[in-house]
């Protein structure tokens, strides 16, 4: 089968028994009344597979190298993104390249073109393209209300590639608060805050799992302190002056302590709100762990971590948290704190498509 390659790495497919052939198997191409138009991915991988001809408009034939940098010249990006189609295709699905808000979009396996809707949005990324936290909220915002599963494909300076599934979640626990008062008493030291009077320290280190017990006493983080402060449920005192800590002296402490304090308590006080038991989650590389009910009672669900909305990172970073999640059972989030103090929840997953 033979097509003619434009300048921009496209080809048309003219014989009428050639492109349906072509058309058939794979769905490859858009019928136009020329004959069968296929764009530079579709061409690329076509012409490597050894699928199809191709000559330039002298009627020279055209090899894999030239089509490659020809396409590579047309579209930045190019190589990165055939890598991915190039995968898809390899893995039996129908992949189609589609207008932003991203490039490709593919079949459910089975599925037929114009009568199965597309399942997956697939957006291809290189390692070294930075990490874009509202990039990836907007394009899963976007996903959701198509009614498509995004998938992100990641391809590394070897040329490998992971895949990940990313979703908005709405997460959720069965853990409501319960008031306590009198508020307790909470002795600040260096980084954390102490509570020693065995009332408060049943009730705030029991069924409230804040803290954490030693011996007779119980031991704040600087962000539970807060939290409960703003509650109205803690009054802090100096533990070398005796001195009555004020709110906003000990939240400028903690900043200074804490240079993602106000992202962590933001991304604290909404899982809480949620109905989430918060405990840290340092052991596993992250700042918080989320259960649903009592960690007494259950595992958690949740590795958070909490970062500005702004955020940008490099993608080693986000891959290695994900596969610490995973690797303990725990679905990653990335809490996305607004300065309003509203929260975005991301969730990634990495698959095999």
């Amino acid at each position: 089968m033979t097509g003619v390659v434009a300048s921009d790495a496209t080809s048309t497919v003219s014989d009428p028994s050639e492109s349906g052939t072509v058309y058939g198997r794979g769905y490859f191409g858009t019928v136009h009344s020329d004959g069968l138009h296929l764009d530079r991915f579709e061409t690329s991988y076509l012409l490597e597979m050894g699928r199809l001809a191709l000559t330039d408009g002298r009627g020279s034939p055209l090899e894999w190298p030239t089509l490659f940098r020809r396409a590579s010249r047309a579209e930045s990006g190019f190589g990165v993104r055939y890598l991915v189609y190039r995968d898809l295709r390899q893995r039996g699905y129908v992949v189609r390249a589609t207008p932003p808000p991203v490039a490709f979009a593919a079949l459910p396996r089975g599925g037929v073109l114009h009568k199965t809707p597309s399942k997956f949005w697939i957006e291809p990324f290189s390692e070294r393209v930075p990490f874009d936290v509202a990039r990836l909220l907007d394009l899963a915002a976007r996903a959701l209300a198509a009614r498509k599963s995004l998938l992100l494909g990641v391809v590394d300076e070897e040329s490998d590639l992971t895949y990940y599934r990313v979703r908005r979640p709405s997460p959720t626990g069965s853990h409501a608060a319960v008031a306590i008062a009198p508020p307790a008493i909470g002795w600040v030291t260096e980084d954390r805050v102490v509570v020693f009077d065995p009332e408060p320290v049943a009730t705030l280190g029991g069924a409230m799992a804040y803290g954490s017990r030693v011996g007779a006493r119980l031991e704040l983080s600087i962000i539970e302190a807060a939290y409960l402060l703003e509650r109205g449920e803690l009054v802090l005192r100096d533990a070398r002056g005796r001195n009555e800590v004020g709110g906003e002296r000990f939240l400028a402490r903690a900043a200074k302590l804490d240079r993602h304090f106000r992202e962590r308590l933001g991304a604290y006080r909404d899982l809480r709100a949620r109905q989430l038991i918060v405990k840290t989650g340092f052991k596993y590389g992250s700042h918080f762990r989320g259960y649903p009910r009592n960690p007494e009672a259950a595992h958690a669900r949740y590795l958070v971590q909490a970062v500005a909305s702004d955020h940008v990172a490099a993608w080693p970073q986000i891959a290695g948290a994900v596969r610490v999640a995973q690797g303990v059972r725990k679905e990653f989030l990335l809490a996305a704190v607004e300065p309003t103090g509203t929260v975005r929840y991301l969730s990634l997953e990495r698959v095999r498509p």
